[in-house]
């Protein structure tokens, strides 16, 4: 195995061991208390994490409201999904 080699499989491995995180998204639909009350109710965040991750998706556009591996986070995307608010995956959040 060349140096290249082993170069390559350790930006793999670095790559794979990255938390991915649940991103909600901005939107024109979703009040804030809205908002809110789902993060309160879907993550168990208290009332003042859950406005300040709402404050923040509501002036900078997004927020990374929980990581872990895949698996954990795909579901809590589509647990946003089915409540209506705009949500992706994204690595490394």
């Amino acid at each position: 195995m060349s140096s290249t080699d082993t170069l390559e499989l350790t930006e793999v491995e670095l790559d794979l061991a990255k938390p991915f995180a649940c991103v909600v998204w901005n939107d024109p639909v979703n009040l804030m208390s809205y908002v809110t009350h789902v993060f309160m109710t879907y993550f168990n965040y208290s009332k003042s994490k859950a406005e300040q991750l709402m404050l923040q998706v509501h002036h900078e556009g997004r927020a990374f409201v929980s990581h872990g591996d895949r698996e954990k986070i795909e579901r809590d995307v589509a647990a946003m999904h089915e409540f209506g608010l705009w949500a992706t995956v994204e690595q490394g959040g």
